[in-house]
Formats: structure tokens, C-alpha cells, sequence
């Protein structure tokens, strides 16, 4: 039998049976939306925004002349943030605007830092969300992704799958869903990734909100791609094309980053969440 709205808040915590009614999401540049550009406003869409349209048109939670409630989303998401900063700038925030569906996404940043421990950051995740349970809200995690094909990421591989372990057991004890960036076997290909190899393109971010509405309950949209179907092959590269793009790649990404590494410094110092505040979501 295929999934109906209701079932997009069929946690224990659910307060209704019905779908959302407001959706706050909390995370890093992943979140935030980097780099799907909003043509509308100039700033990032990403799959967080993607998914609260598709949830948006899902809505059914009708009034008493019969109309849908619009559903209301919030952003707090911030580039560069890790995941304690996440817990303890963005949750509390979240909590306060009195959410029925919370997305919890972090600790990508984490990761690629030396010394990192994913056992210590599946224990920090796993007391955020028995807060956001105990308002009786649902969640949204989601795994790592894969690093096997990224050059500069594929030695923490290792970490990011203790992590993505984690991330399933603590769904299963908290009753949460999970979308699963590491089985998506479509962001292995080259042509999800922006130019800095690190975020998605826009076709890349619709793919992710696809799944995540999948891994909610939801219905796809009936004109939705196949978010599972792999990309066209590419036309081969010649060497030649490849080793500019990498240099290229060194040159405009690797090095700034490296850089305010060794300033100590994020690329979301001073930066606020692109939605603060909960408003209804325009249907594009």
C-alpha cells in the first residue's frame, strides 16, 4: 500500500497523526543549502528548503471550513558549524519555536577535524534528540556520506561509518527517521558535486530532499525523477581537463579552507540562520 501524508508523523511523539505543521531544521552549510543558489532571493535553497515545499504540498492539516493550514518553516542552519556549537546555538532556539518535525543534521564538520571521535558525537546527537522527543516532536537524521570516491576525505572514511552506525541505532531507539546519504549511490557521481567537491548541486540537493520526503512516510510526487536512478554515463575527461580542474580545485578551495583552519576561524563566523523565524512555505 503506497504512503499517505498521515503517515509523515506516525512517530510515537506524533502529536496528531497528521503531517507537520511546522518544520525546523538545524545543521550546517549541508542544511543551509550551499551551493543551490535561490535565483528568487540570491541566497541558498538546498534540500532542507526542497523538502518543506514538498511536505507544503502534502499538508493536511485542514481547518474547520475545510482549508489547509499552510506548513511553517524555520532554518537555523549555519555554514561551518559544529555539531556542539549545532546543540547548543541552534536546538535550543529550535525547541522554542515549537516544532512537530525537526530535522538534526551535523558533525560532517567534525569528522574531517584530526582527533575526531564518533563515538563522543553519536553520544552528543543522541542527547539532542531525546530533547527534541520529549517535546513531543518527530526527527530527521541522516547519515554520512560515503567518502570512498573524494580523495582529500576518503581517510576518515572509517569514522564516518562508526558514525552512520550510530546514527541508525539511535534512530531506532528514539523512533526517528533516517535519510541515508551513504547509501545514496547517486552522489557518488562527480556531477552531484559542486566545484569545491564538498557541497551539492542543485540537482544534487532535490535528489537528497526526494529521499528525505521518502524517508518521512511520504508519497513522491508523481512528477518526481527517480531519486535512486544513477546519471547518464559521462563523457570521459581527458588528462589534461582533469589536472587543471584539480589544480584549480587546489587552488580556489583547498587552500582557504586550509587557511582559516590554521586562523581558526569558519566560514560561518558572524553568519545567522537564513530563516529564523517560522513562515509558511510558497509553493514554487
Amino acid at each position: 500500500m503506497d504512503p499517505t501524508p498521515d503517515a509523515l508523523c506516525s512517530g510515537t511523539a506524533a502529536r496528531s497523526g497528521a503531517a507537520p505543521r511546522r518544520f525546523v531544521a538545524v545543521g550546517d552549510s549541508f542544511t543551509e543549502g550551499f551551493v543551490d543558489v535561490d535565483e528568487s532571493t540570491g541566497g541558498y535553497r538546498g534540500w532542507a528548503d526542497r523538502l518543506a515545499e514538498h511536505l507544503a504540498g502534502l499538508s493536511t492539516a485542514g481547518r474547520p471550513d475545510g482549508a489547509l493550514t499552510p506548513l511553517e518553516y524555520a532554518n537555523l542552519a549555519v555554514r561551518g558549524r559544529l555539531l556542539p556549537e549545532i546543540v547548543r546555538e541552534q536546538l535550543p532556539r529550535a525547541l522554542r519555536l515549537d516544532p512537530d518535525l525537526v530535522s538534526l543534521i551535523g558533525g560532517g564538520n567534525d569528522l574531517l577535524r584530526p582527533g575526531a571521535d564518533p563515538d563522543a558525537l553519536a553520544e552528543l546527537l543522541e542527547d539532542a534528540v531525546v530533547r527534541v522527543r520529549a517535546i513531543g516532536a518527530d526527527v530527521l537524521l541522516a547519515t554520512a556520506m560515503d567518502t570512498r570516491q573524494a580523495p582529500l576525505l576518503r581517510r576518515n572514511r572509517g569514522l564516518t561509518a562508526v558514525f552512520s552506525a550510530h546514527v541508525w541505532s539511535i534512530a531506532a531507539r528514539h523512533g526517528c527517521s533516517v535519510l541515508d546519504l551513504w547509501g545514496m549511490r547517486s552522489l557518488q557521481d562527480r556531477r552531484m558535486w559542486a566545484a569545491d567537491r564538498i557541497h551539492l548541486t542543485p540537482a544534487g540537493h532535490e535528489r537528497v530532499a526526494l529521499a528525505a520526503l521518502e524517508a518521512l512516510g511520504a508519497p513522491l510526487p508523481s512528477e518526481a525523477p527517480d531519486w535512486r536512478a544513477p546519471l547518464p554515463p559521462a563523457p570521459a575527461r581527458a588528462r589534461a581537463a582533469a589536472l587543471s580542474e584539480d589544480a584549480a580545485w587546489v587552488r580556489e578551495h583547498v587552500l582557504p579552507w586550509v587557511g582559516r583552519r590554521l586562523r581558526r576561524r569558519s566560514s560561518g563566523t558572524g553568519r545567522h540562520g537564513k530563516r529564523p523565524d517560522p513562515a509558511p512555505v510558497r509553493l514554487p
